[in-house]
């Protein structure tokens, strides 16, 4: 658990990510616009969080690896696949010397099913299907907001909004400063910056 925060949410169409934009170590932030979401394909994307050390050398050890899947097959990887290739490589990792400390959420969406898919994934290798989690210590807060107010079947406007509501409930609940989520948006179009959602609200 740390003080860092992972979101994802699956819908009918589509998958919303979001996650805080600051760099820690210890008691001091160290910059405020961190990317902590990896791009692996034009319709996959994870977001991390854990050690900063690993969660940069997994990230791009699991990018580099998806893309080349496609250089050699000519086809990229769907996201149930790349989370079996995931999993596979974080639970060797966990049995040898070199653990990675990272948890994730992968999301992404399938052109052959149709369908959008959010994966959780720990740094135990223990992986599962969800429609919406969060890690970290400031998702606590959020997953009974999302308990209230999720449906399968919200716009993206209403999914963001849905967003809006959790990173308000972190700011008035959680003692960390989390002030800047970074949002994007996975869809049969591929993956979508959307504006960054600045923490409003007054502290409980």
């Amino acid at each position: 658990m740390s003080l860092e925060c992972l979101i994802g949410i699956k819908f009918k169409d589509f998958v919303i990510m979001a996650t805080d934009m600051n760099h820690l170590q210890s008691i001091m932030v160290h910059k405020g616009d961190a990317d902590k979401m990896q791009k692996l394909s034009s319709n996959l994307l994870m977001a991390i969080c854990g050690e900063s050390g690993d969660t940069t050398q997994f990230g791009e050890y699991i990018e580099k690896n998806v893309q080349l899947y496609k250089m050699r097959n000519g086809y990229e990887l769907p996201p149930s696949a790349a989370v079996h290739f995931t999993r596979n490589t974080l639970a060797t990792h966990l049995r040898s010397r070199e653990p990675y400390m990272v948890n994730l959420l992968l999301g992404g969406y399938d052109p052959d099913l149709k369908s959008a898919e959010l994966y959780y994934m720990d740094y135990l290798a223990a992986s599962i299907p969800v429609n919406y989690y969060a890690f970290g210590y400031g998702g606590w807060f959020t997953l009974s907001v999302m308990d209230r107010e999720y449906r399968p079947d919200m716009s993206e406007a209403e999914a963001y909004a849905l967003l809006e509501k959790c990173v308000s409930e972190i700011k008035r609940r959680f003692l960390a400063n989390l002030p800047k989520f970074r949002v994007r948006c996975i869809n049969k179009d591929g993956i979508k910056d959307m504006k960054n959602i600045i923490a409003v609200g007054e502290v409980a």
